[in-house]
């Protein structure tokens, strides 16, 4: 107990200084490159986010707990809309672009519907995580291609104003390789401990990936978006939000049943599943509906959490 305590000490403080290096590096680079800042956090950000998620699912694959598997992305993606944005809201309110919530969250709702129906027959195989993976390929380059930053000059004047700031391409890289390496050790870290103690507490598998791993595994989402909210990195902040979750869902659910089938409980499919797409409707549904100028405010943010909070409970009764 002792020890798993520890670990998720160590683990916390890696986080802390990989979010603060991982936020700084990303947003520098984005400058640099000439790019919306909005896309290093769908791609870059996210990438780096969701890698404590594929360590965690594909170990659990290969150890034949694919339970664990399945509940990490769903209560990783769950904790990411709840407990990220609702924290970060907390904070200082998030103000969303139009075109990421008529572009962006389509695509994360669509993916997270897309994975649902491929695992109603309680199973992710092989050609089925092809094909996510390749939907992911679609989306990097949507990504590409909606990449530049409108705020940037045009023609000639953007070249120019992109050589000038090329200088700092080096070291802002460096600080985002640093940032994560210290997210994905912190996060394993974390990870370790906190499943230490719940299998000490005799939790299940599902249970403990759908909770304890879960949060684990969003921790670097956590920390980088708090640390953007901080930094007023908003499009950042939102962008690795809704990149880590399309991630999570092409990517890592691609991957892994390419290694190992992944078997999806009946509790997941009648319950945590709708869950997942309850909070993806939950959050367009605050920021049109509820919010003409697009923005999560502390009121919303507490919805959010309380949302969460409840999803969390209700796991342990």
């Amino acid at each position: 107990m002792l020890l798993g305590v520890l670990l998720v000490l160590a683990g916390l403080m890696l986080l802390y200084y990989g979010a603060e290096y991982l936020v700084t590096g990303s947003s520098r680079l984005a400058l640099s490159l000439g790019v919306r800042p909005l896309v290093i956090g769908l791609t870059v950000v996210a990438f780096a986010t969701s890698m404590p998620e594929l360590m965690v699912s594909l170990l659990a694959a290969i150890r034949g707990a694919s339970s664990m598997a399945a509940g990490n992305i769903i209560g990783s993606n769950i904790a990411n809309i709840g407990l990220i944005l609702g924290a970060t809201a907390l904070i200082t309110p998030i103000v969303v672009a139009r075109s990421t919530l008529i572009r962006e969250m389509p695509i994360m709702v669509v993916a997270s519907l897309v994975v649902y129906l491929m695992a109603l027959d309680g199973e992710i195989v092989f050609k089925e995580g092809v094909g996510l993976f390749l939907c992911l390929l679609v989306f990097l380059a949507y990504c590409l291609m909606t990449a530049r930053n409108p705020s940037l000059p045009v023609d000639g004047e953007l070249d120019k104003a992109i050589a000038g700031m090329s200088a700092t391409r080096k070291p802002s890289l460096v600080l985002v390789l640093l940032g994560m390496a210290g997210l994905g050790l912190g996060a394993e870290l974390m990870v370790r401990g906190a499943v230490m103690v719940a299998i000490l507490l005799g939790v299940s598998e599902l249970i403990v990936g759908l909770s304890v791993v879960a949060v684990g595994t969003s921790l670097p989402e956590l920390a980088a978006s708090l640390m953007s909210a901080w930094k007023g990195e908003m499009d950042i902040s939102v962008g690795n939000v809704v990149g880590s979750n399309i991630f999570n869902l092409l990517f890592v659910l691609g991957v892994c049943p390419m290694i190992r089938p992944i078997t999806i409980e009946p509790g997941a499919l009648t319950l945590y599943f709708p869950v997942m797409l309850a909070f993806c409707i939950l959050l367009i549904g605050l920021l049109t509906m509820m919010s003409p100028r697009l923005q999560l405010d502390r009121k919303r943010g507490v919805l959010l959490l309380g949302a969460y909070l409840l999803f969390v409970v209700s796991l342990f009764q």
